[in-house]
């Protein structure tokens, strides 16, 4: 049986072609190597086994000659990044998933189930819970509100703070462009998948840590950020107060679900959470990044920069896909240590943590909150 990986020489997308030929599926990847996430083209742990075409799937062209002999499709193939160009974002997400359906309905092809990579973003803030035992979708926080350093999510009738809480798929919330256009995915896929018998399944995926992370993707995330800090032996940078929760969940966890879903027909028509199943502080985090790289005289820099646009909180409720029997079985401990293996196995990468951090800086993206006595 013949799976396309598109987006297969990215992060998720390599290894789960990695465990398919493992399970002796024949694979073909669809990629663009698209800068700056694969600034140096064509990575070299793609395996040779598996038939690579690099292209677009934007294109018509390259994706239908990618779904020759085909019967299931993994769908990884993503625009991420905190960059401002919202029409980029639709067009590689949105339209490409359109564009797959597409060719499926239209020339008939035998393709058996496609699974779509959707993301924890699509919750927006998620769920919130007020003193009144009341669950809340507070929207994004505005601008002013992270300018003043009021980082909590407050009630907007008494302003007191709201409790967060592990959000369930039936909750669908989003707030910035890559969370809309992943939304957009999960919708096509879940209603076309039904309306045209092509058994679909949507992958809501937390913070996904591990090798092979791009080294240059803004969007790649706190492992990569603090874990370069340490190893240039540099003060990590934490936004807000560092209080923020987040759910880490480690690549082979992915992996795994993955799998079963492609394997499991009660999976079909369905969105699933994929997260670790348990909150960590980002101060929480940036202590076992400094633990695992023997680097906790480090002390984290918090002087109040913000990302606008980030969630304060967020933990995904996976108990819908541990009712098909997966379990996380690997903690954010597992994922540093492996992704401190592959950065120590890198050459030429003396440059990393300026360049990101003086990207983020002038995309406008990270801002300083204004000290108290400049407000007044």
């Amino acid at each position: 049986m013949r799976v396309l990986v598109t987006g297969g020489a990215g992060f998720i997308g390599s290894h789960t072609v990695d465990a398919l030929l493992e399970k002796g599926y024949e694979v073909t990847i669809l990629d663009n190597l698209e800068k700056p996430v694969h600034l140096k083209g064509k990575p070299s742990y793609v395996p040779p086994e598996a038939r690579f075409i690099e292209g677009d799937v934007r294109n018509r062209e390259d994706f239908l000659k990618a779904l020759e002999g085909v019967q299931m499709v993994y769908h990884f193939a993503a625009y991420q990044d905190y960059l401002p160009d919202f029409s980029k974002f639709f067009h590689v997400n949105a339209v490409g998933t359109a564009l797959l359906y597409e060719l499926i309905v239209e020339k008939r092809l035998p393709v058996e189930k496609v699974i779509v990579a959707s993301s924890q973003a699509v919750v927006g803030e998620g769920l919130y819970r007020n003193r009144h035992e009341r669950d809340l979708l507070p929207p994004i926080r505005s601008l002013a509100q992270l300018q003043e350093g009021r980082w909590d999510i407050t009630d907007p009738e008494t302003n007191e703070v709201l409790q967060w809480q592990p959000t369930p798929e039936t909750v669908s919330n989003p707030q910035n462009q890559y969370a809309m256009s992943k939304y957009c995915q999960e919708m096509m896929a879940l209603n076309f998948g039904r309306r045209y018998s092509i058994p679909s399944v949507a992958m809501r995926y937390s913070i996904v840590q591990g090798p092979r992370q791009s080294f240059y993707n803004h969007y790649s995330g706190a492992c990569r950020i603090f874990s370069l800090s340490c190893f240039f032996n540099r003060a990590p940078l934490i936004y807000e107060d560092g209080e923020q929760v987040r759910d880490y969940v480690n690549i082979r966890d992915v992996v795994d679900a993955n799998l079963l879903v492609l394997e499991d027909s009660r999976a079909n028509g369905q969105a699933f959470n994929v997260g670790g199943g348990k909150p960590y502080t980002v101060k929480e985090f940036c202590a076992i990044v400094a633990r695992i790289f023997e680097k906790k005289h480090l002390l984290p820099r918090i002087p109040g920069f913000f990302r606008f646009g980030d969630t304060r909180h967020s933990l995904s409720d996976i108990s819908k896909l541990r009712s098909l029997g997966w379990e996380p079985r690997f903690s954010p401990e597992d994922s540093v240590r492996a992704y401190r293996e592959y950065l120590e196995q890198q050459t030429n990468i003396e440059d990393l943590l300026e360049y990101a951090e003086q990207n983020m800086k002038s995309l406008n993206v990270v801002r300083a909150a204004q000290p108290q006595e400049e407000r007044r």
